[in-house]
């Protein structure tokens, strides 16, 4: 497994594959995803902290993808996970945590303590994996369209 910083000059189809893929194993479909604004976003995100938007590649190929970034929340400086996402064929091999274990390292590497990110409730796979890792909800958010859920780099074996 290898882990390279996005590139969105050759990378950016593969970025927006991976995102419409993640859009439709947590909402069904793609219809809320606005690829235009995500680019941007990711532009400007990647500005910021660029070892935090990266692929995971097997074999040279992409298989994964990670979204980073640092934030505010509540008057704390959180981690965020936006994007957690690994092909379908890849999973259940062990690869999911080395990406887990990768944003533990970012976060850990910045002195971030505390991590979220928000999972669509029906993605039962998604929120098992993540409890797994020790992450617990935090509640719904967005009408109940996410659960927000929290986890702590301290108790994760850097």
């Amino acid at each position: 497994m290898e882990f390279t910083t996005i590139d969105l000059k050759k990378d950016k189809e593969t970025a927006l594959k991976f995102r419409r893929e993640a859009f439709i194993e947590s909402f069904g479909d793609t219809s809320s995803l606005d690829e235009d604004d995500y680019l941007d976003w990711l532009q400007k995100k990647m500005s910021e902290h660029p070892e935090g938007f990266v692929f995971v590649r097997k074999n040279g190929e992409p298989v994964g993808q990670i979204d980073l970034s640092i934030r505010e929340y509540r008057g704390r400086i959180i981690g965020y996970v936006h994007l957690f996402y690994l092909e379908e064929e890849w999973r259940d091999r062990g690869i999911g945590m080395q990406l887990f274990d990768y944003a533990m390292r970012f976060f850990h590497e910045r002195d971030i303590t505390e991590f979220h990110l928000r999972v669509a409730p029906g993605n039962e796979r998604a929120v098992a994996f993540y409890k797994k890792y020790g992450m617990a909800e935090a509640g719904e958010e967005l009408g109940g369209k996410v659960i927000r859920m929290t986890g702590s780099v301290d108790t994760w074996s850097l």
